[in-house]
């Protein structure tokens, strides 16, 4: 098998104690490792000095999906088995794509209560714990959920969360996503600000990010991963600036990988935006080459998972592995509530 299409090329060893286990506050307080790729060059910086790095005409492209509380605990009504689920995508007004655990307690028909506001009915039993459920309820579905629900905080993340809105960006939007789109947290609203008024135009697209975004890679070759779709939109207006701003020679500077997704997800062959709103299910691999984005500023993220293939989409497998080994070394904290880096 082809190196680069090999699960454990990028594979790399993480000290436990570098997975972040609470925001950094305040938000733009967290560090920010610079790569420049023309020169080669390493920097290490604190976040809110992205400024430096950032010239007037860049297109800064954000993700204002907004997390849901995803995460419900319930029982199962025929025997009082616990199970907990996690939303991963609405599919009509009451039917959602759910992540349920334990699977094996669970077949068409079965009747899971969250309290006595709540409940769902399987409806349809899929691949990788993931089912098709129809909610039961009297009112509105998202006040009960704001109520029951609980924020879908990763595996890795052990300590409790304070404040709901330290997983939302503070441009998040529309509700739908099952995890945050991490690099935005490190923005706050002044940094922000501070941005426009250098000359960069800020964006929106928006995409729900589900868990399968952050799954590790189970298959051996690269390929036979099978990515879960995410629904995105990019606008007219937005599509309309960044063609003319790429056309300009203005850098397109994505906020993350879910952002990454949208813009090459919405572009032709050619580099080209369409207004879009649909599913992506876009897999971003070595020798992917970006078609719209010219930089990125995102976290570092887990070994042998789809995100740190993307981001060797645009540093090669080495310089990537490189950079990460040297962020361990130096102690840069890890994965969602973790570091940044930006590539030039």
């Amino acid at each position: 098998m082809n190196e680069i299409l090999n699960k454990k090329t990028y594979d790399y060893f993480l000290p436990e104690e570098l997975i972040a286990q609470t925001p950094k506050e305040p938000r733009d307080s967290a560090r920010l490792l610079v790569y420049d790729r023309k020169s080669g060059k390493v920097e290490h910086r604190i976040f809110r000095d992205i400024l430096d790095y950032l010239n007037p005409g860049d297109v800064l492209v954000l993700n204002s999906s907004r997390v849901i509380p995803a995460r419900l605990y319930g029982i199962k009504e025929s025997t009082g088995a616990k199970i907990e689920i996690l939303l991963q995508k609405r599919i009509d007004l009451n039917k959602w794509e759910i992540l349920a655990k334990p699977t094996k307690r669970l077949k068409v028909g079965t009747e899971i209560k969250f309290g006595d506001e709540l409940k769902c009915v399987v409806d349809k039993i899929k691949e990788e714990g993931l089912c098709e459920v129809t909610f039961i309820y009297q009112g509105i579905f998202e006040e009960i959920l704001d109520k029951l629900g609980t924020m879908p905080l990763p595996h890795y993340i052990k300590t409790d969360l304070k404040d709901r809105e330290s997983y939302q960006t503070v441009y998040s939007k529309q509700n739908g996503s099952s995890a945050a789109p991490t690099a935005g947290l490190h923005w706050t609203k002044q940094l922000l600000e501070k941005v426009k008024e250098k000359g960069v135009t800020v964006l929106e697209v928006m995409l729900h990010v589900g868990l399968g975004t952050f799954r590790p890679v189970k298959e051996d070759n690269i390929l036979e991963h099978k990515m879960h779709s995410e629904y995105y939109v990019i606008t007219k207006e937005v599509a309309d600036y960044i063609n003319k701003a790429k056309k300009q020679g203005r850098r397109i500077i994505a906020v993350g990988t879910t952002s990454v997704r949208v813009l090459e997800s919405a572009s032709d062959k050619d580099g080209v935006l369409s207004p879009k709103s649909e599913e992506t299910n876009i897999f971003i691999y070595p020798p992917y080459k970006m078609k719209v984005v010219d930089a990125l500023i995102t976290n570092f993220h887990l070994p042998q998972s789809t995100l740190i293939m993307l981001v060797a989409s645009m540093l090669g497998v080495d310089k990537t592995l490189e950079l990460y080994n040297l962020a361990v070394r130096e102690k840069y904290r890890f994965f969602s509530f973790g570091d940044a880096m930006f590539i030039e």
